[in-house]
């Protein structure tokens, strides 16, 4: 490893690491500890320093030598001391009187079936509940507290559906009328943030019940609301004036099915 020392008295680092097996060990626990302590998520440090989440995944297991400007940017970021992070000299951040203290000595230490362990930050928990949308005639809408959460992937959500997770929930699929696309017992997640329908799939509440359709807008602002089973008939709805209880629930985004 090449270093020098800048006129701010901060080591610059060039090149590749190259630390022995047990030094780089060493070097990806105190990346995880920095991290942790500061309550970053994975995929937020990884974004931080521009690797992919495998990639910083296998710094902090010591699998992998980070490069030393990546490893200079994470500093800089979280405003760590080099000593402390480069040889586990010193305290933790710089001018800190304190070592900050590890997050992972409080919370749970959770792992996956084979034993690995998981990053909670890496997953977000969405409320699960005891309604269902109906593909069919309807379902009453009664319960309103979440029965449970169902995790997803962080990454997922930020970087594909590109939601808050706080728009989010997962319902139920009761019914055959969208059969083929969504069928009896499938579990759907919907975006709330998407009210304003233009086309696809959509949770509708209609006279208190709610109901999984497919919908199109129509010219004049009308929806046309369509079954997926040509045994039932399609219908249309202004939502200007329903003529009745009438809400757009929110957007289905992703669904899930038992075979």
């Amino acid at each position: 490893m090449n270093s020098k020392t800048g006129t701010d008295g901060q080591m610059l680092l060039s090149g590749s690491l190259d630390q022995p097996e047990s030094n780089r060990s060493a070097l990806g626990s105190r990346i995880r500890e920095a991290r942790e302590a500061m309550g970053v998520p994975r995929i937020e440090a990884a974004n931080v320093v521009g690797v992919s989440l495998s990639t910083f995944q296998a710094w902090e297991a010591g699998e992998r030598e980070p490069d030393a400007t990546k490893i200079s940017i994470y500093a800089k970021k979280y405003g760590l001391a080099a000593d402390w992070l480069l040889f586990g000299e010193g305290e933790m951040r710089k001018g800190s009187t304190d070592k900050v203290a590890s997050s992972s000595d409080s919370q749970c230490q959770c792992c996956d079936t084979l034993g690995n362990p998981v990053d909670l930050d890496e997953f977000v928990f969405i409320p699960r509940y005891n309604l269902k949308a109906a593909a069919g005639h309807g379902a009453a809408v009664a319960g309103e507290k979440p029965i449970f959460s169902m995790s997803f992937r962080r990454y997922w959500i930020d970087n594909f559906l590109r939601i808050d997770p706080k728009d989010l929930s997962v319902l139920s699929v009761k019914g055959d009328s969208m059969e083929g696309v969504l069928n009896d017992r499938d579990v759907i997640l919907v975006n709330h943030a998407d009210t304003s329908p233009t086309t696809g799939l959509y949770v509708l509440r209609i006279e208190g019940d709610l109901l999984v359709k497919r919908v199109q807008k129509l010219p004049g602002g009308k929806l046309e609301i369509m079954s997926a089973n040509e045994a039932y008939r399609p219908f249309e709805i202004d939502p200007a004036n329903p003529g009745g209880d009438f809400a757009v629930v929110g957007r289905v985004v992703w669904f899930g099915r038992q075979l």
